[in-house]
């Protein structure tokens, strides 16, 4: 069985939370600068973990929509799922 087709989406999604985390630690760190000294460790800290489970629990939710097969009605000789209307939506968003 050949796994490139399941890898290339992997990847892709990797380099993007690399990009996203590398954006959300510079934005908090600029964030925090314009804080007092005390408070600016603290709030790196609550910042980039929110961030993180955040993130974690947007990804799940992702790969519970992916899931969503199941055929909802038929238009047009087109069969809608759940994922699909989702990401209708999105696209037209």
């Amino acid at each position: 069985m050949d796994s490139t087709p399941q890898l290339i989406p992997l990847f892709t999604l990797i380099v993007l939370e690399t990009i996203l985390g590398i954006d959300n630690v510079i934005f908090i760190s600029i964030l925090a600068g314009k804080l007092p000294l005390a408070q600016r460790n603290r709030f790196r800290y609550w910042g980039l973990g929110l961030a993180m489970f955040l993130r974690l629990g947007l990804l799940t939710l992702l790969a519970w929509i992916m899931q969503l097969n199941t055929t909802l009605f038929t238009l047009a000789s087109i069969d809608v799922s759940g994922k699909g209307l989702i990401l209708l939506a999105g696209g037209c968003f």
